[in-house]
């Protein structure tokens, strides 16, 4: 029986190891090794199950066959469950492998055995004739037949693998898991039944015979460890660290509650203060587990694997500085320090591209022999590769890539381009040295290289749009400020051409007054028969000319009344004015011309009208330009009439037409200094657009409102109104200025 411990201790070496692997699989999520840790798992269990059923001839008796009975069938159950393991791993490793009909019939026919085996199937039983005699069953065979049918189907597939076209690698992972099969195989035969029938049954056969799982596992944990999904040193660490606290648990917990209690408590009776000791003893150790684990963590990486460090921690500090600033330097300088820190490389930095506003860059902790000329020859190469991660020890001696790497000390080549884009020069390179313990890049580190990449780009992304944002908006300041200089000079220039038009109208308005008064007046006294009698025909036309010299007067007068205006000259005079006298006056002298253009203009005088204080010169001129502009803008067969009204506060002028009326695009301009709407200049065309201007100069500047109301093709209203008080209180103000 001296094989025993030996077959213990290499149960439990590969339950430990399978243990590290299974918690590496856990943060990684792969199910290769949460499959494998699970077969482990079984096989430890069913070699125990088989160490204590080697001892049923030494203490079996007919008081307690029970016990090895019921371990016999848990044995048969426990076999079954690592067949299915088996089988399971292989769908799994070296390839995954699609679920077919066979694969679906022989993964049924498993799982129902395995159920099945407890209650239906007699997996064998012992009775006890002076000593404990094992009687086999069906189960036995059924067992058997599993095996057989799974050892074939695993055979089968791997047999595909290594027909098909599969590259060395995974041939020879394969060839490996064939031989740890084949070995597990033989060795069960020869030693469990070939050798017991030979020579009878006999406990070191079978205590060897038990061995026979390990050939599987062990050849399968060095295929794994060889095809890179494991790091041995992680594996090992973690393994040493859950054996190290589970001893620490069994025998300093264990010990130190037993002590404790033997001293403090005694007895036959199980009082309450012992069993509130109890419950406190297993809260506390139960609490302290994890930091005792967290201990044993640290001590065991420190001995066994000194790059270790945490995925989630490394993850965590990564996230919180790619959303702390926009400032890409900063940002990748940042980063780069915790890449360093985390993955022990001896240097870090990033490469990046030009932009159309950026230039080539290179940030993060650079070698002094390192270029961005180096970065350049290395972008060259990369593009034609479908990949974004880069180990230099991983690429054929012949690749151009791995000597460039090999010339500048990289071991890692990571390129920032998103997963869609594998085969895109994407945004730059992240760039790592060795590891300063002198270890090779592992499986965790890549796939960590591969997260982190994404998120860099997601990252820098964002940054340089920030960029590209930060500088357009420098660009269209420096334009924004190089126009608007240029908008001043040009404003500058027009002001100056202003203030010269404004000196000529000023000029000219006063040299054309002197003369056109003259004419205006000559006109008058020959139609007035002053230098003797005229007939029709002369009197038409002398009324045509004196007509067409008093509107050149209004307009000289508007023009002098714009200069004045922009010299701040224009003054109000009110006087005492009776406002009828003076539409009336304006209606007689008007109505001829509306007569001309058949048209019907009306005026109804009001009786007792109040006198107003106003400036009779100017709104006369106000007057005179509404009923002016409704005669012009008048269809023939149209009317105009002219309303006067006092409505107790306030009066009210109206001019109301037939005409045209003002585009609705167009209204919001109408009393703007040479203005006239298109259709007016169609009509007109030889208008200034300066009458609407001045009479609402007029009219405000007196304290009054302008009345303006149309609708196009129908006619319009225009007119002012005043509040009486409103005109008082201006005419007293004006007097005590002057």
């Amino acid at each position: 029986m001296f094989l025993v411990p030996l077959l213990l201790i290499i149960a439990v070496f590969q339950l430990l190891i399978s243990l590290g692997m299974a918690l590496e699989g856990r943060r990684s999520n792969s199910s290769v090794q949460k499959v494998f840790a699970a077969l482990c798992s079984t096989i430890f269990i069913w070699t125990l199950i088989n160490v204590f059923l080697l001892y049923v001839d030494t203490y079996a008796t007919v008081s307690n066959l029970h016990f090895f009975n019921f371990a016999n069938i848990l044995g048969f159950m426990f076999g079954g469950m690592s067949v299915f393991f088996i089988y399971l791993f292989s769908l799994y490793f070296p390839e995954k492998k699609q679920f077919k009909r066979l694969q679906k019939i022989v993964f049924g026919i498993s799982a129902l055995t395995i159920a099945a085996s407890p209650t239906v199937f007699v997996s064998g039983e012992f009775v006890f004739e002076g000593n404990a005699e094992y009687i086999p069953g069906p189960g036995s065979s059924i067992l058997a037949v599993l095996a057989l049918l799974v050892c074939a189907s695993v055979y089968i597939e791997n047999a595909k693998s290594l027909r098909g076209g599969a590259d060395k690698k995974l041939k020879s992972q394969v060839s490996t898991l064939m031989a740890g099969l084949t070995l597990t195989i033989v060795h069960a035969i020869v030693f469990i039944i070939v050798l017991p029938l030979a020579f009878g049954d006999n406990t070191t056969f079978y205590a060897i015979g038990y061995c026979a799982p390990f050939f599987y596992t062990g050849l399968t944990i060095y295929g794994l460890f060889r095809q890179g999904l494991f790091d041995v040193r992680l594996v090992i660490a973690r393994s040493a660290a859950y054996l190290l606290s589970i001893l620490t648990f069994g025998l300093v917990y264990s010990l130190t509650v037993v002590t404790l209690s033997v001293v403090i408590f005694s007895g036959d009776e199980i009082k309450l203060s012992e069993q509130v000791f109890y419950a406190l003893s297993a809260l506390f150790i139960g609490l302290s587990f994890q930091g005792l684990k967290r201990f044993f963590d640290k001590k065991t990486n420190f001995v066994f694997y000194r790059d270790a460090y945490d995925p989630q921690v490394f993850l965590d500090q990564l996230n919180k500085e790619l959303v702390s600033t926009v400032d890409l330097e900063l940002l990748l300088r940042r980063c780069a320090e915790i890449i360093d820190t985390n993955l022990k490389s001896q240097f870090s930095l990033f490469g990046l591209k030009e932009t159309a506003y950026s230039p080539q860059r290179v940030i993060g902790t650079v070698p002094k022999d390192f270029h961005k000329e180096d970065i350049e020859k290395i972008r060259k190469l990369t593009p034609s590769q479908n990949m974004n991660v880069f180990i230099a020890d991983e690429m054929d001696e012949s690749s151009e890539i791995k000597h460039m790497m090999q010339k500048y000390d990289v071991a890692v080549l990571g390129r920032l381009a998103a997963e869609s884009e594998a085969n895109l020069e994407g945004l730059g390179y992240l760039i790592l040295g060795a590891k300063k313990s002198g270890n090779p890049y592992n499986k965790q580190d890549i796939r960590m290289m591969t997260i982190i990449l994404n998120e860099l780009v997601i990252a820098i992304q964002n940054a340089l749009r920030y960029e590209e944002i930060e500088k357009f908006a420098s660009t269209l300041q420096d334009k924004v400020e190089s126009a608007t200089k240029e908008l001043q000079r040009t404003n500058e220039k027009l002001k100056q051409m202003d203030e010269t038009k404004d000196e000529f109208i000023s000029m000219a308005s006063h040299q054309l007054r002197t003369p056109l008064t003259s004419v205006k007046g000559y006109l008058s006294m020959v139609l007035e028969g002053d230098v003797g009698e005229v007939n029709d025909k002369q009197n038409k036309m002398l009324e045509q000319a004196y007509l067409s010299s008093q509107r050149m007067v209004y307009l000289i007068a508007d023009l002098l009344n714009v200069s004045r205006l922009k010299t701040g000259k224009f003054v109000i005079d009110p006087k005492e004015t009776d406002l009828a006298k003076v539409i009336e006056t304006e209606v007689e002298q008007l109505q001829p011309t509306a007569k001309s253009r058949d048209l019907k203009l009306s005026f109804k005088k009001p009786k007792n009208f109040p006198s107003v204080m106003i400036d009779e010169t100017k709104i006369r001129q106000v007057i005179m330009n509404f009923i002016d502009n409704a005669i012009y803008y008048t269809p023939a067969g149209g009317k105009i009439e002219v309303g006067l009204v006092d409505k107790g506060e306030t009066i009210e002028y109206t001019v109301k037409d037939t005409g045209m009326g003002v585009p609705k695009s167009e209204r919001h301009n109408l009393f703007s200094k040479f203005f006239r709407a298109g259709n007016a200049r169609k009509a007109r065309p030889d208008g200034t657009g300066l009458g609407l201007f001045m009479a609402k100069k007029v009219v405000v500047t007196q304290g009054g409102a302008i009345i303006f109301e149309t609708e196009e093709g129908k006619g319009s209203t225009f007119g002012f109104t005043f509040a009486k008080k409103k005109l008082e209180q201006i005419a007293e103000e004006l007097k005590k200025e002057a």
